[in-house]
C-alpha cells in the first residue's frame, strides 16, 4: 500500500474508514467525489473527523476529468448495493484504465445476477488494461473463512450459513433495498414478489439486468466459483422481518412502527452438479435494543463443523477488507475479476514495515 495513490468515490459512512485505513497503511488519498451537495467542498479530513488533509471533495460530475488528471492506482467506490447503480462509476474507471474496487454487494460475484452488464464492464476494463472487482465483509466472513473450513473437511454434503447485520450502519440505499420501513403489503409488492416466479422467468429477469439479488445470491456464486462447483439450480426467497414495538431509524429518518417491515431475511438455495447444496441466509434489518450482528456457518459432511462469530464490527471489517484487497486488485489480470480468483485476504501492515 505504501506510495499508492487512491481515489475515493462516494464520501458517506463507509468512506470514513476506507480513507482512514488507506492513509494508515501508507497510501495517499489523491481525490474524492460525491453527489451530496452537503459533502461537496469539504476537506476529506472533515469527513474522517481528523485534521484537514488538503483534499477537497468534488462533484461526481468531474470524476472522469479527475481520474485522467490524477492517475490513481485504484479507485474505492462506496455508494450503492446493486451493480446497475454503480455502473456509471465502474464504467468511467474502466474507460480511464483505472483499477477499481467497490463495496457494492452485487459486485462480489455479479456473473450470476447481471451477466450482461458484468460482461460490458469486463470488456472495457480489458481494453484499457485495468481490473474491476467487489469486496467487503463477505470476502472474509461469507467467503474465505468458509472455503477454509471446506478445505479441512474429508467430504461435504451441504453448506449452511446465516448472517445478520443492522441496516442502520450502511446508509439509506441499503436500508431501502431491504424493505425497511415498508408495510407488509408494500414489501410483498416491491420486494418479495420479485422472487415469486419460475426459474425460467427469473433467468429472463437476470438477462434483462433488472434482477435484485440478495447478498447471498452472489455469495453462493462466489463460493461455487472458488470451490470449483457447478451450479445447476438456484432460488431465492425474501421474508419480511417485524418488531412488536416502534423503532426509530436515523438512516431512514422515520419511525418504523410495529407492523412495518424492519428489513428482511433472504434465503438462497443452490444445488450443484457435485451434489453439494448451499443454503444461505442474510438478515438485514433495523435492530431492536436486544439484537446484534451474528455470523453462523455449518459445513455438513465428515466431520460437521460450525463457525459462530458474534458482534463482528461489520462496517470496519468491510472497509479493512476493501483496503487490504487493493494490492491484489492492482496485481490481478485485466477485466472484471471476482476476489474468488485473487487468493486469500492478506494483512497489509506487516508488508508496509
Amino acid at each position: 500500500m505504501k506510495d499508492l495513490k487512491i481515489f475515493q468515490y462516494g464520501c458517506g459512512k463507509m468512506s470514513v474508514y476506507t480513507m482512514k485505513y488507506v492513509i494508515e497503511n501508507g497510501g495517499t488519498i489523491v481525490g474524492a467525489v460525491d453527489i451530496n451537495k452537503d459533502v461537496i467542498g469539504k476537506d476529506i479530513g472533515e469527513i474522517m473527523g481528523t485534521e484537514k488533509i488538503g483534499v477537497i471533495v468534488e462533484d461526481v460530475e468531474n470524476v472522469e476529468e479527475l481520474l485522467k488528471e490524477l492517475k490513481p492506482d485504484c479507485v474505492i467506490i462506496t455508494t450503492m448495493s446493486l451493480l446497475k447503480d454503480v455502473e456509471e462509476g465502474l464504467m468511467i474507471c474502466a474507460k480511464c484504465g483505472v483499477n477499481a474496487i467497490t463495496t457494492c454487494e452485487e459486485a462480489f460475484y455479479p456473473m450470476n445476477s447481471n451477466p450482461n452488464l458484468t460482461e460490458k464492464i469486463d470488456k472495457l476494463a480489458k481494453e484499457n488494461n485495468c481490473t474491476i472487482t467487489g469486496s467487503g465483509y463477505q470476502d472474509a466472513f461469507w467467503g474465505n473463512l468458509i472455503t477454509t473450513l471446506v478445505g479441512a473437511s474429508h467430504n461435504i454434503t451441504k453448506i449452511k450459513g446465516s448472517s445478520s447485520y443492522n441496516v442502520e450502519d450502511y446508509g439509506i440505499a441499503l436500508a431501502k433495498a431491504h424493505g425497511a420501513g415498508l408495510t407488509k403489503e408494500e414489501f410483498e409488492e416491491q420486494v418479495a414478489k420479485v422472487d415469486e416466479i419460475s426459474d425460467e422467468e427469473r433467468m429472463s429477469v437476470i438477462e434483462s439486468g433488472n434482477y435484485a439479488p440478495s447478498y447471498m445470491w452472489n455469495v453462493n456464486g462466489w463460493l461455487c466459483d472458488k470451490l470449483g462447483l457447478t451450479v445447476v439450480k438456484q432460488s431465492q426467497k425474501c421474508v419480511p422481518q417485524f418488531n412488536d414495538y416502534d423503532i426509530e431509524s436515523i438512516t431512514l429518518g422515520m419511525t418504523v412502527t410495529a407492523g412495518m417491515a424492519t428489513g428482511m431475511s433472504a434465503v438462497v438455495t443452490t444445488e450443484t452438479k457435485e451434489g453439494i447444496t448451499l443454503e444461505t441466509e442474510c438478515i438485514g434489518k433495523v435492530y431492536n435494543k436486544d439484537e446484534f450482528d451474528r455470523n453462523e456457518w455449518t459445513v455438513y459432511g465428515e466431520p460437521d463443523t460450525t463457525l459462530v462469530i458474534e458482534k463482528p464490527d461489520t462496517v470496519r471489517l468491510t472497509c479493512a477488507a476493501i483496503v487490504n484487497r487493493i494490492p491484489d486488485v492492482i496485481k490481478a489480470e485485466a477485466g472484471f475479476i471476482p476476489t474468488s480468483r485473487m487468493g486469500e485476504l492478506k494483512y497489509l501492515k506487516e508488508s508496509n514495515n
